[in-house]
């Protein structure tokens, strides 16, 4: 009862909520990919050597996806409120930290500090969401909030451009200070206290979870420069594996498990990390390539490469936005579907890059269908999930998700780089082989994405779960 009563005693405020939540969100985003386009000068300014550059890059990931777990169980157990100002004003505060950094060393920490905040923000954010709205408006909700994984991951690349070029790449991280601290004021007066459950958050299992994420990121990030038969991939690979067998024998022993075996076993719970794994490798992924081939292949400098990723962002919201309409009339799998088979279309048209053609006819066409196919699957992969949940399990199912969403990127940049390797190489000589490589995997990975969709993602409109009560499925005719 007081599932469906409360929101509606809030339905002024609740679109102030998500506004804030999401530019929140959004910085989080943001700063996965506005680094790309600044690492040249970084490396420059700091004298890092590649391996250093790559580390400033994947310790936010890391940090961001190997905690989000914790994050999610701490928001359910303390309360999603207390959770989500905790993890922003250390988020802020990290940021801060960045843009002072006067060496790799400093930068890379305050890097790991930002990773560790968004880790608590993030799910903490998605779970208010979740529980501040009901019925169609939870759905729409979703849906913007899903919009802002892709939107913001373009526009990252953007804004690194715009703020290298001008005032230099510190302002990459001293921009999200005044939001920061802008949302912090705003949150005790919009978001209502919300009491945790009390419980004991389960120590263990989130640092195995962690350690275990975080060596498997590791791994991947190594393949991209060793190759997969390098001690350092298979080793951390490997290690990995036991830890993750090791988590699930922690989770039988405790009281009060990280994660329940029942939650992650839910149909919609794989189909969603399913998919957010498999849109957000193909969006990094694709948005590696194009990066790194406008600036080494083409000459582009930062800036020109910022603006050639606007279409995109716009791309990626209008497909977020398509998918959060179609999802309440036509169900989650045919959006998943119809969307995987676009973005290999998109990736397909983008394999005709050459160095003497204009990248405005042979990049950007496939890549902005790409995009528009991209933006439809994260709103399937979190709606589908988040409404086949349990209340008392939205702190963790979100932590799952997002965790996914992290993975995913890492993933995609991990094997598109290992992929186009004979292109990245220092003198190369402007070879697009090893690029059409890469994008051709992307489109050959969307294509098995789409076929697997089709059967794992359940069947019928998510519309049942969204009146609050969390159990249904659905209404599968």
């Amino acid at each position: 009862m007081s599932l469906d009563t409360a929101p509606a005693g809030r339905r002024t405020g609740g679109w102030g909520v998500l506004v804030l939540l999401c530019l929140a969100q959004f910085m989080l985003i943001v700063d996965i990919t506005v680094v790309q386009v600044a690492l040249p000068t970084i490396g420059v300014d700091l004298a890092l050597d590649r391996e250093s550059l790559t580390w400033v890059v994947t310790t936010y990931t890391l940090c961001f996806g190997g905690l989000m777990v914790l994050g999610g169980r701490l928001a359910d157990a303390l309360g999603a409120r207390r959770t989500l100002l905790a993890g922003l004003g250390l988020f802020t505060a990290a940021s801060l930290l960045c843009g002072l950094a006067g060496s790799g060393a400093a930068l890379i920490a305050g890097r790991a500090l930002q990773g560790v905040g968004a880790s608590l923000l993030s799910p903490a954010a998605l779970a208010v969401i979740t529980t501040t709205f009901t019925g169609e408006r939870r759905g729409r909700a979703l849906g913007v909030w899903a919009a802002i994984g892709g939107t913001g991951a373009a526009l990252g690349v953007l804004v690194g451009g715009v703020l290298t070029a001008g005032p230099g790449w510190s302002w990459v991280f001293f921009v999200n200070v005044p939001i920061g601290l802008v949302v912090l004021a705003a949150v005790p007066a919009l978001v209502p206290p919300a009491r945790g459950r009390g419980e004991r958050v389960d120590v263990p299992g989130a640092l195995v979870v962690t350690l275990a994420t975080a060596l498997l990121i590791y791994g991947l990030v190594t393949a991209g420069d060793a190759g997969w038969g390098a001690a350092g991939t298979v080793l951390p690979l490997a290690g990995s594996v036991l830890l993750y067998v090791l988590f699930v024998v922690v989770e039988r022993s405790v009281r009060s498990p990280l994660m329940r075996a029942e939650t992650l076993a839910r149909r919609p719970v794989i189909s969603g990390t399913f998919v957010m794994l498999m849109a957000t490798g193909l969006m990094l992924g694709l948005f590696f390539l194009s990066s790194l081939y406008l600036q080494h292949v083409l000459r582009f400098s930062a800036l020109e490469t910022g603006l050639l990723f606007l279409p995109v962002a716009i791309a990626i919201t209008i497909g977020a936005q398509l998918g959060g309409h179609l999802i309440g009339r036509i169900g989650g799998r045919p959006v998943a579907v119809a969307s995987f088979v676009l973005t290999a279309a998109g990736a397909a048209l983008m394999t005709r890059i050459s160095p003497d053609a204009s990248a405005y006819t042979t990049l950007l066409p496939g890549f902005v269908l790409a995009a528009l196919g991209i933006g439809p699957a994260f709103v399937t992969a979190t709606t589908t999930t988040m409404a086949n949940i349990p209340p008392g399990e939205n702190g963790v199912a979100s932590g799952v998700i997002n965790t996914f969403h992290e993975l995913g990127g890492s993933i995609g940049v991990a094997a598109v780089s290992t992929v186009a390797a004979s292109s990245l190489a220092p003198g190369s000589a402007g070879g697009v082989g090893g690029f059409v490589a890469g994008l051709t995997l992307c489109a050959v990975v969307a294509v098995v994405a789409a076929a697997v969709s089709l059967g794992l993602v359940p069947p019928g409109r998510p519309a049942a779960a969204f009146v609050g009560h969390g159990h249904g499925h659905g209404h599968g005719h």
